[in-house]
């Protein structure tokens, strides 16, 4: 962090669930809005990055050292959506995944799905599944080493032309309904009420104060 600029880890039970930080004076320059940054874990920031060139992706921000806790790159696929590679040395990331309060999905909204699903199967080795045929919509959940954690679909007809592809977090709730009114007591604001997925369960897009957009999500009961 430069001079002035503030990082803050988000805990539960003294364990690293989320991080935040202010946002670059060019960024700001730019009117790029407050949002959340996905990292996907590398084994080499370096190679990963070069890779990622070479399969039609730009680098933002070359690989840098984060003093001793790891080595990291920004980098945005062929679509436009912009994410980030970490390469752990001291620190991994997140240690609390998967329960409520913690990081349980990330989806992916793009503009080219055909595209963005080449661009991150050869980058990463994801494997994708289409939604059955004739289902809502068309959907395609990613699985890294056999575990489903990803999610992709096309950008919504509703959206402003404008809106580039874009990564979001989802956060494990106990009550979806609850924590979307709790959101909005606290200052946020909810773009898609909270709403039941057939058998899997019911979530709800918000975004906080400062207009950075997630999503809650409540498993169904088994």
């Amino acid at each position: 962090m430069g001079p002035g600029e503030t990082y803050s880890m988000f805990q539960m039970r003294g364990r690293d669930v989320a991080a935040a930080s202010g946002m670059r004076p060019d960024e700001r320059q730019k009117g790029v809005p407050s949002h959340w940054n996905l990292y996907v874990t590398v084994t080499d920031a370096d190679q990963a990055a070069t890779k990622a060139e070479a399969l039609g992706g730009r680098i933002l921000a070359p690989p840098f050292d984060v003093m001793d806790v790891g080595r990291m790159a920004v980098l945005q696929d062929p679509t436009g959506a912009v994410f980030c590679i970490w390469q752990p040395k001291r620190h991994i990331g997140a240690t609390v995944l998967n329960e409520p309060g913690a990081l349980c999905w990330s989806e992916l909204t793009t503009r080219d799905t055909n595209a963005a699903e080449a661009f991150y199967a050869k980058l990463f080795g994801w494997s994708p599944k289409h939604s059955a045929p004739g289902a809502n919509m068309e959907y395609t959940e990613f699985s890294n080493q056999g575990q489903p954690s990803i999610g992709m679909m096309a950008m919504p007809a509703n959206m402003p032309a404008g809106t580039p592809s874009y990564w979001m977090p989802y956060f494990q709730v106990a009550d979806c309904d609850a924590s979307t009114a709790q959101a909005k007591q606290l200052g946020g604001s909810v773009m898609v009420p909270p709403r039941d997925i057939p058998k899997t369960g019911r979530f709800a897009i918000l975004t906080d104060p400062q207009r950075a957009m997630f999503a809650v999500f409540q498993y169904a009961a088994a």
